[in-house]
């Protein structure tokens, strides 16, 4: 098994392993609990992929989190770890919402405009931490938590004030303004499935583009990988730390966008947390912080957190179970050591 000494192959194989791993402890939990596994795992495949509608659902469900992931990622790749998604990811969604609905303007230039607002109300927000980690080199996990509660109470203190429709939500954006597509609505079944997923493929490419194949991207990398050889280099260690935030917190607010203008069309008063800004921490480490294997988490766990409701509904499941697969799926990618234990001995074994 000379294959399996790759250490490409093994990248690749841990987050595969992992989400089996887990997918099998929720087997196991779903016996003990007294559940039929397998009509629970049948109905919840079904409910990801079972007919158009559901499919259509899950890509719709993919798409802000690849783009929470890919906010994750990026951040990591550059030495830094961006736990503010959740905050940028709001105030992105709420900027979004604005634009689409304080101007009156063809679709050409009013959904770019509003999906460019995201970005930069995104970028702004990750600013902050990124700035005071530059300056005065304070953890950008303390002030990127502090700034989420921020967000989470500003955003929902300005709707109620400027853009408040009733019913703990604001007004509708234009539909000039929409990433909803009755095309891909009808080839779905009437799901709500929209154009924001060209966004999340584009996200991703752009990711990949910026961090290989380019200069500014492997100066990104090599201050995240050791400031202080990047600056005897001659590279501005500040400027990239405030830079990668902001890049990171853009595509953070592009999530938001998405949820906006794609899903919802609107944007509530919340209370609490989406939990999409923490879930593409769990994406970006099943996806190996890798672009290609960020869509594909993302996939997965659109699928899980879309079709648990229908697992609930035809097998009896509580469909809190698919958080403890979640959970245990990221618990097996942490415990990599492991699983690099077991395929070194498989590989061992295989050349004897």
């Amino acid at each position: 098994m000379k294959w399996l000494r790759n250490e490409r192959t093994i990248h690749i194989l841990i987050p595969v392993i992992s989400a089996i791993l887990g997918l099998l402890a929720g087997a196991i939990i779903m016996v003990l609990g007294g559940y039929d596994a397998v009509k629970g795992y049948d109905s919840l495949f079904n409910g990801m992929l079972g007919s158009p509608k559901a499919i259509g659902e899950t890509i719709r469900a993919m798409t802000p989190l690849a783009l929470a992931g890919i906010a994750v990622a990026f951040a990591y790749k550059t030495g830094l770890f961006n736990i503010g998604v959740e905050g940028q990811l709001l105030v992105g969604w709420l900027a979004a919402v604005w634009v689409g609905y304080a101007f009156e303007l063809p679709s050409v230039i009013h959904i770019p405009l509003a999906i460019l607002a995201a970005g930069v109300a995104g970028a702004l927000w990750a600013f902050i931490p990124g700035f005071l980690k530059a300056r005065f080199h304070v953890h950008e996990v303390i002030v990127s938590i502090m700034m989420n509660y921020i967000a989470l109470y500003t955003t929902s203190s300005i709707i109620r004030e400027f853009l408040y429709a009733g019913n703990e939500k604001s007004y509708n954006i234009h539909e000039s303004a929409s990433l909803a597509s009755s095309f891909l609505a009808e080839a779905t079944n009437n799901s709500r499935l929209h154009y924001g997923i060209i966004v999340a493929f584009l996200a991703a490419f752009v990711m990949w583009f910026l961090l290989n194949k380019t200069s500014k991207g492997f100066e990104l990398r090599a201050v995240g990988f050791n400031q202080q050889a990047s600056k005897y280099a001659g590279m501005n260690v500040s400027r990239n730390i405030i830079l990668s935030m902001s890049v990171s917190g853009a595509f953070a607010g592009l999530a938001g966008a998405m949820e906006g203008l794609g899903t919802f069309q609107y944007m509530n008063t919340f209370t609490s947390f989406t939990g999409t800004g923490f879930d593409g921490i769990a994406v970006a480490l099943l996806g190996a912080n890798s672009a290609i294997g960020i869509l594909l988490a993302s996939f997965l766990f659109g699928g899980l957190q879309t079709a648990a409701p229908q697992m609930n509904f035809m097998a009896g499941v509580p469909s809190e179970l698919i958080e403890i697969v979640i959970a245990l799926i990221i618990f097996f990618v942490a415990s990599s050591y492991l699983i690099r234990w077991i395929i070194g001995r498989l590989s061992k074994g295989g050349a004897q």
